[in-house]
């Protein structure tokens, strides 16, 4: 499959929210259950570390409206606003259910590992469903590394969920 990995606009959002409520309809990629605004998303997530996979060799010569295919996304939001976590961020990446198992996510993956520390984040997190192991195998496969399990933290449906706690800390911060 042939992709580009580029910074996310805010053009690219009704594609990247499409893709976002493909892993909310799964159960367990997240615990929300409905698919925010631009402004709410936008507010949520760091402005440096977002990317999306586009699909083709030309994308750079097309418009957005023209056809572009975003493939997936992946971003970095901020853990807390304190200063001593200003390097610390939660990962966030999602791949449209066509573009599975054709390396979408481990390239995303990669460059936003790239990026977060050219931004000066030293410590990724990672909180994932343990039915998820397709993100389970993606984040331990780019460095990641298991940190606890946390029990019934939040409820999804009626059901009370775990999530384990993966991390990943630079060795270039």
């Amino acid at each position: 499959m042939n992709f580009a990995i580029l910074p996310m606009l805010p053009d690219h959002w009704p594609a990247v929210r499409s893709i976002y409520g493909e892993g909310i309809a799964t159960g367990n990629a997240t615990f929300e259950t409905e698919l925010p605004a631009w402004e709410k998303w936008d507010a949520a997530h760091r402005k440096d570390c977002r990317l999306v996979a586009l699909a083709g060799s030309d994308h750079r010569n097309r418009e957005l409206t023209g056809g572009v295919e975003v493939l997936g996304w992946a971003a970095l939001n901020p853990v807390s606003a304190r200063h001593v976590y200003r390097g610390v961020a939660e990962v966030s990446v999602y791949v449209a259910a066509a573009a599975r198992g054709h390396g979408v996510g481990t390239q995303l993956l990669k460059v936003l590992v790239e990026q977060s520390e050219t931004n000066g984040i030293w410590t990724l997190q990672a909180g994932i469903f343990p039915e998820n192991a397709a993100s389970l195998k993606l984040h331990k496969s780019s460095g990641f590394r298991d940190v606890g399990a946390r029990r019934k933290i939040g409820e999804l449906n009626n059901v009370w969920r775990d999530v384990l706690l993966l991390e990943r800390r630079s060795d270039k911060i």
